[in-house]
């Protein structure tokens, strides 16, 4: 890797958040209604491709393709200027055949794009900046006053009430990958991105097997992590998470879901790390999505955290973890 390094190792490409994923489905109509009762908004079809937001800013959060075969087709991040598209062009190692930067033509909110592939493992990353932000929507759900044993915040004579319904989705979290090749996707991610490792997960060798990274924003507050992967005999998507309005809203939405007949995969819990409330689902083409709530910030005074792998490091309440959720 050493040989593609950029000839300023110290310049690295400025992410500024996750954006968007997009996925291709063999069923669409039925990842549609997925997608409805998971709490995204629809906006437009445009081809073969559905677009959806949340109650956030971003013009999209979630694409489905109509395709032949399920298959990632990447996640998203903003960069901060037009200039970290031109040197993420210039500067990628030649196995990630980044592409020339481009219009968005075909999907909400434009904006330019460089796309690039994985140098390991060939899955496609999209650079973005320039998207045509839009409203942000009201979800519905009101700031709770909660009354404790010993301090009531609530009124008197005042209600919490609820309908049933989905989640609402506000935004894209963090996305994760099985990588084939631990070592390599660290020393790319870590050299050419403002990627920052909030946690390292080791084996009983010592050796890192797992990382959950942020951005390196400064003094500004990010979340714990948008990006982590973990090595695996097998390329593949683990997960992408959306964060929702709070827990409530996400309990409704567990209950809504399993009440249309779709399968948990795991949830509801609390992670250990970043803090989460978790819940995960299958959509139909098996791909996992995630509603989550009350993530930990963190800013660069954090120092990164060192871990042993282990099941108890991934959750201190909700059901065990079941046996296939690290493949």
């Amino acid at each position: 890797m050493a040989a593609g390094l950029p000839s300023n190792p110290l310049k690295k490409i400025q992410l500024v958040r996750p954006a968007h994923v997009w996925y291709k489905h063999k069923d669409i109509e039925a990842a549609k209604r997925f997608a409805a009762d998971f709490g995204f908004y629809e906006t437009e079809t445009i081809g073969k491709t559905t677009f959806f937001r949340g109650y956030g800013a971003e013009p999209f959060v979630l694409a489905l393709e109509a395709s032949d075969k399920p298959e990632f087709g990447g996640a998203a991040f903003v960069v901060e200027s037009e200039e970290d598209l031109v040197y993420a062009q210039q500067s990628l190692p030649k196995e990630c055949r980044a592409t020339e930067v481009h219009e968005l033509k075909d999907v909400p909110g434009g904006g330019k794009r460089v796309t690039f592939y994985d140098p390991v493992d060939g899955f496609p990353f999209h650079l973005v900046h320039g998207q045509t932000e839009v409203e942000r929507r009201d979800p519905g759900f009101p700031v709770l006053k909660f009354n404790y044993p010993n301090e009531k915040n609530r009124e008197p004579n005042k209600f919490q009430r609820f309908e049933k319904r989905p989640a609402p989705v506000h935004k894209l979290g963090h996305f994760g990958m099985c990588v084939t090749n631990f070592a390599k996707c660290y020393e790319f991610y870590s050299t050419y991105f403002n990627f920052h490792p909030s946690e390292l997960v080791h084996n009983d060798e010592g050796v890192d097997v797992t990382v959950f990274f942020r951005l390196d924003r400064g003094k500004e507050f990010v979340d714990h992590h948008c990006f982590f992967f973990f090595e695996g005999p097998k390329m593949h998507v683990h997960h992408s998470s959306f964060e929702t309005h709070d827990f409530d809203a996400q309990v409704l939405g567990h209950d809504w879901l399993r009440h249309q007949g779709y399968t948990n995969c795991w949830g509801v819990g609390r992670h250990v790390m970043g803090s989460q409330i978790f819940d995960y689902w299958f959509d139909p083409s098996n791909f996992i999505l995630e509603h989550y709530v009350d993530g930990d910030l963190l800013d660069m005074n954090e120092p990164t955290h060192h871990n042993k792998a282990a099941p108890d490091n991934l959750h201190v309440w909700g059901p065990e973890v079941p046996p296939t959720f690290l493949q």
